[in-house]
C-alpha cells in the first residue's frame, strides 16, 4: 500500500483519551451491554486492520461502524426519533411526509404510474405518512417498495405499517439490494450523509487519504497514500485553492448509489433530501475540519474514533457530485431548492390552516423547525432527478437554486 505515516495529523491525529467505548467529556455513559457490543466491534476492526496492514481507509471504518452484521449502529437498530440520538423531519411532523406526498403524487403521474421506492426507511415514520396521504389524495403506487439493509430496523418498519396501516401495509415490500429496473419515484430522506465516505488531509508534505489504525490502545487517525484513483482526481481538483491543514470528504459511495438507481430507473423522479451544500460551498476555505459529524443521545461531536457502533456518523453531501452522477446515469436535473422552500410550495400553509384549531399550534411550532433558517429549512436541501418527460414539481416552484449546483 506504500509509505504509511500514523500520528502527527495536526488535530486529527487521535481520539480522545480512553479507549473506543469511552465517549467525550459531557456525553452519556453507555450501558454495560452497549460496551460488550462496541468492544465486538472494537476487536473485528483491529483484525481487519491487521490484515490491511495496520489501518484502514475511513470509509471502511465507517461501514463496518455503521452496518458490520449486528454490531454497527444501524445493523443493530438504533432507538430512533425524539428518545434516540436525532431526530428525523418524518419523525418530527407529519407535515412533511403530507408535503412530499404531493410531490410524489404529481411525479406518478407524469411518470404514468409506477412504483414509489423509500431507501433507508428508518422508524417507517416516513413510509406511514406517504402512504397514507397518497391514499388521500387517490394516488396510491403499484407498490410501495422500502429498501433497507438492517433486519432490526425491518422489523420496526414491519409491524409500524401494520399497527397504523394495516389495510395499506400489504402494498409493502421490502428490498436488500437495488432493484435492476424500475418505474415511478426513489425517495432517500437523509440517507445519503450516512453512507460511508471519504477522507482525506491536505497538509504540506502532499496530499493524503485519511484512515483510521489502532495506537496506544485506542483508534487513531492515519495518513495513507492515495491510491483510490477517483478519489485521487478529485482531491487534486479541489487543492489548489485551499489551505493547508484541510481535512474533508468525498461521498464516493453515494454517488455510485445515485448512478446506480439512477440507471435502474426507466421512467420517473428520484428526490433526494437531506443536509449539505453545492461543491463551492462545501469546499470552503474555512470549512478547513471537513463536515464529518457524530450524534449519540441527541448531543453532536466530531470524534468518530470512540463510541464505535453506538454512536451515528455522518458527513454532508455534496449535492453538486449527486446531480453529476445523476446526470451521467442519463438523469436530469429537476429541482434543487432548500427545504423550507420545498415544503412552503408544496403545500405547507394550506395544511397548516387545514388543521383543527386545537392541533394548529402544535403543528405551527413543527413547521418553524422543518422551514426556519436557523433550523431545518436552509441547510436541508432537496434534489430532483428524473427520467423521461415531466413538467413543473410541486416543491420547485417558489425557488429554483439549479444555477448553484
Amino acid at each position: 500500500m506504500g509509505e504509511r505515516k500514523q500520528g502527527a495529523v495536526n488535530q486529527h491525529s487521535r481520539s480522545a483519551e480512553g479507549g473506543p467505548t469511552t465517549p467525550p467529556p459531557g456525553l452519556p455513559e453507555p450501558a454495560q451491554e452497549e460496551r460488550a457490543r462496541s468492544a465486538r466491534l472494537t476487536a473485528r476492526l483491529r483484525a481487519l486492520m491487521a490484515e490491511a496492514g495496520g489501518a484502514l481507509p475511513f470509509h471502511r471504518y465507517m461501514a463496518e461502524a455503521l452496518y458490520a452484521p449486528g454490531l454497527g449502529y444501524y445493523a443493530a437498530g438504533p432507538v430512533l426519533g425524539e428518545g434516540g440520538d436525532f431526530v428525523t423531519a418524518p419523525e418530527l411532523s407529519p407535515l412533511f411526509g403530507r408535503c412530499l406526498a404531493r410531490t410524489v403524487a404529481v411525479a406518478l403521474e407524469q411518470a404514468g404510474g409506477g412504483v414509489v421506492l423509500e431507501a433507508g426507511a428508518g422508524s417507517g415514520a416516513l413510509a406511514v405518512t406517504l402512504l397514507g396521504e397518497l391514499q388521500a389524495l387517490g394516488a396510491l403506487p403499484e407498490a410501495y417498495l422500502i429498501l433497507e439493509l438492517s433486519p432490526a430496523l425491518r422489523a420496526r418498519q414491519e409491524a409500524r405499517l401494520a399497527l397504523e396501516h394495516p389495510t395499506l401495509a400489504t402494498r409493502v415490500r421490502w428490498l436488500q439490494a437495488p432493484p435492476e429496473r424500475l418505474h415511478g419515484v426513489v425517495v432517500a430522506n437523509e440517507l445519503l450523509d450516512a453512507l460511508p465516505c471519504h477522507r482525506f488531509l491536505l497538509d504540506e508534505e502532499g496530499a493524503w487519504e485519511l484512515g483510521v489504525t489502532w495506537e496506544g490502545g485506542r483508534f487513531a487517525w492515519a495518513r495513507l497514500p492515495l491510491e483510490d484513483t477517483h478519489l485521487a482526481q478529485r482531491v487534486r481538483a479541489l487543492a489548489a485553492g485551499l489551505p493547508r491543514p484541510y481535512a474533508s470528504e468525498v461521498g464516493l459511495v453515494a454517488e455510485t448509489w445515485v448512478r446506480t438507481l439512477g440507471q435502474a430507473l426507466e421512467r420517473g423522479l428520484m428526490l433526494l433530501i437531506d443536509y449539505g451544500f453545492p461543491r463551492h460551498e462545501y469546499y470552503h476555505p474555512q470549512r478547513a475540519e471537513g463536515t464529518l459529524m457524530c450524534h449519540y443521545r441527541h448531543r453532536a461531536h466530531p470524534d468518530p474514533l470512540v463510541l464505535v457502533g453506538l454512536q451515528d456518523l455522518t458527513a454532508h453531501v455534496d449535492f453538486t457530485a449527486l446531480a453529476e452522477a445523476g446526470v451521467e446515469a442519463g438523469l436530469e436535473v429537476a429541482g434543487f431548492t432548500p427545504q423550507g422552500a420545498f415544503l412552503a410550495d408544496a403545500g405547507l400553509g394550506e395544511l397548516l390552516t387545514g388543521a383543527p384549531e386545537p392541533e394548529r399550534l402544535r403543528l405551527a411550532q413543527a413547521a418553524k423547525r422543518l422551514t426556519l433558517p436557523h433550523e431545518m429549512g436552509e441547510l436541508f436541501k432537496v434534489l430532483a432527478l428524473r427520467r423521461g418527460p415531466g413538467g413543473p414539481l410541486p416543491g420547485f416552484r417558489l425557488l429554483d437554486h439549479r444555477p448553484r449546483l
